[in-house]
């Protein structure tokens, strides 16, 4: 009989790899509980990690085993009620035991088991399959992409830059450049040589050979000198960084504040746009975000102004719709921008400012923009805002998108609706 014994040590990530397994194993459950943990979180702990519930049911592994019935012998060792012989009573109730969920006055249970995510793991799951919808490479402008590309060669280099063929073709130039005079004269002298020997014999004719021969032999010592490669030769592939066109973009959160906006609606906005804001800054480098909040005039802000200020007042949404054309104008030409926008309000508006509305964003904003989304927070019936804005997304599709929020628990549904990943994107 042999014995196998492993003395390997374990890895140092061997937990990590073990937990991404079970991560990946239990997706299903760990997505469902990211989603149910966003309804119930506050703004400023939205992105921190959260506690993990997975049912028992689900994490139990299937098994052979013999079940219950039959004839049966079996050893039970170190007891003090049988005695070789003994029979055994059947259980009571059949036989085999229940789940264990409901109560019980006997027997053991299992709970739940419960696990804890960190900060990276619940962001990647709270993100997951999303993306900013027809982003393109745009112009080379401000890039910070670079690729390798071929531009000529150069005298110096590392190794594995070495171009074999134009060393190579470098070497044999040089050979005939540094011993064409030789090589005339060796054939000048064999030509003399053969003449000398078609003549007939005679002093002057075998020394004049013995000069011939010796200066030959001279000749192509010389040549056998001359190196088959130098470093000379040696040529490298020159390689330069070329920039690549990137994919910048430029997000715009528009957001309303008036005072038809209640503390309750307002927190619904800045919980969606609080999420928008961490799904950009996640899953892109190239990202610029332009807060802007307006009631009867809009302001762009920075991020702490657009989420904790109080400023409120009357409602006119066209002055926020003029103020992101205005800043698109100024600072993100389309031709180097993926330009986005973001719109929450509570669709109450200035009577007559919705048509407005409608004529800036199709004359002066969409025909700019990758993608224009606009969620409206209400339990209500629609307001003219919305209705103007059903004629913007008929007109543009693909590229707007308007969905309606009721309470908290619609703001991670609705997000992902509207940047979840499509199968085909046009440009």
């Amino acid at each position: 009989m042999s014995y196998i014994i492993d003395r390997r040590l374990n890895g140092k990530n061997k937990s990590s790899v073990n937990r991404q397994r079970f991560l990946r194993r239990y997706r299903k459950h760990i997505r469902r509980a990211v989603s149910e943990s966003v309804k119930q979180r506050s703004i400023t702990d939205l992105d921190s990690g959260s506690e993990i519930t997975i049912p028992k049911g689900d994490i139990s592994e299937p098994v052979f085993h013999h079940g219950p019935g039959g004839v049966n012998t079996r050893i039970l060792p170190g007891n003090k009620e049988f005695v070789p012989g003994d029979q055994i009573q059947r259980p009571q109730g059949g036989g085999g035991g229940g789940s264990g969920s409901g109560a019980s006055d006997s027997g053991e249970g299992m709970d739940d088991f419960t696990f804890q995510i960190n900060r990276d793991e619940f962001l990647e799951y709270l993100f997951e399959d999303l993306e900013l919808p027809h982003m393109v490479k745009k112009q080379l402008h401000d890039s910070g992409d670079y690729k390798l590309t071929q531009a000529g060669f150069t005298n110096e280099g590392t190794p594995e830059r070495l171009n074999i063929i134009r060393s190579l073709r470098s070497a044999h130039a040089r050979r005939i450049a540094l011993s064409g005079s030789t090589r005339r004269t060796i054939r000048l002298l064999k030509a003399e040589q053969q003449q000398l020997i078609e003549q007939p014999e005679t002093d002057e004719r075998n020394q004049r050979l013995a000069e011939i021969e010796q200066e030959l032999k001279t000749l192509k010592g010389k040549l056998s000198k001359l190196p088959f490669l130098d470093t000379f030769d040696l040529k490298y592939n020159n390689l330069i960084r070329t920039p690549i066109p990137s994919s910048k973009a430029v997000m715009f959160c528009v957001m309303d504040v008036s005072g038809s906006m209640t503390q309750s609606v307002k927190d619904i906005a800045k919980r969606f746009f609080l999420l928008l804001y961490l799904f950009l800054k996640r899953a892109y480098k190239q990202i610029d975000v332009v807060f802007i909040r307006h009631h009867t005039q809009a302001k762009e802000v920075d991020e702490e102004e657009f989420f904790y200020s109080r400023e409120t007042g009357g409602t006119i949404v066209s002055s926020a719709i003029a103020m992101t054309a205005d800043v698109i104008a100024d600072r993100y030409p389309p031709s180097q921008w993926n330009i986005y926008v973001a719109q929450a309000s509570d669709g109450d508006n200035w009577d007559g400012d919705s048509a407005t509305c409608r004529e800036l964003l199709v004359n002066r904003i969409m025909p700019l923009v990758q993608y224009y989304s606009y969620v409206e927070i209400t339990t209500g019936e629609h307001q003219n805002l919305w209705y103007e804005y059903e004629k913007i997304r008929s007109e543009f599709p693909d590229f707007f998108a308007m969905e309606n929020i009721e309470s908290a628990a619609d703001i991670y549904p609705v997000f992902r609706e509207l940047f979840a990943r499509r199968e085909e994107q046009g440009v």
